[in-house]
């Protein structure tokens, strides 16, 4: 008896939490803003930005191992981890970090927002962009990003951190 009563009283506060939230989203929006609508007291509609579902999808991917050349869950590289995150919300940028810090526009990096793109040269012998990640949250001064690394394969890590600071080049925005 008891145990029918809980599983009542949970059923009805999913019900709840349900009907008291309306999420809509917009495939077509490239809006990098997350917008909240009040609508009353009791339901309110939360855009979702396209900026989000990537980051979202990257995350997703989150102790993939690093494979050379890799665009799935058996290994990628830092270009396949953006260029897969992107197709997966239906988003076309080139495949390569050196042919996608061709696109887009450049920002300064007091105005990163999620969804941008670091780029980075970590080869001294090579004067070329070699390195992107996606900017998954800015907080101050503090940026972090996903990327994959050949070391640790795909993670989340801070713009602060000595070695990513030196390598960084420019910060771009494709949406």
């Amino acid at each position: 008896m008891i145990k029918k009563l809980l599983l009542f009283i949970f059923s009805i506060t999913l019900m709840s939490c349900g009907s008291s939230k309306k999420i809509t989203t917009s495939q077509n929006s490239i809006n990098a803003n997350r917008t909240i609508a009040s609508r009353s007291t009791t339901e309110y509609s939360t855009e979702v930005s396209i900026a989000d579902k990537i980051v979202w999808t990257a995350v997703t991917y989150k102790g993939i191992p690093y494979k050379y050349g890799g665009t799935n869950r058996s290994g990628m590289d830092c270009s396949g981890l953006i260029y897969t995150s992107f197709k997966k919300r239906d988003v076309n940028i080139p495949r390569t970090s050196r042919l996608m810090y061709n696109d887009g526009f450049p920002i300064k990096l007091k105005e990163v927002k999620r969804g941008d793109l670091l780029f980075f040269r970590t080869s001294k012998s090579r004067n070329k962009v070699n390195h992107v990640g996606l900017v998954t949250s800015v907080d101050g001064n503090d940026i972090k990003f996903i990327h994959s690394t050949s070391s640790r394969g795909v993670i989340v890590t801070s713009l602060n951190e000595t070695y990513w600071n030196r390598a960084f080049i420019k910060a771009k925005r494709v949406l």
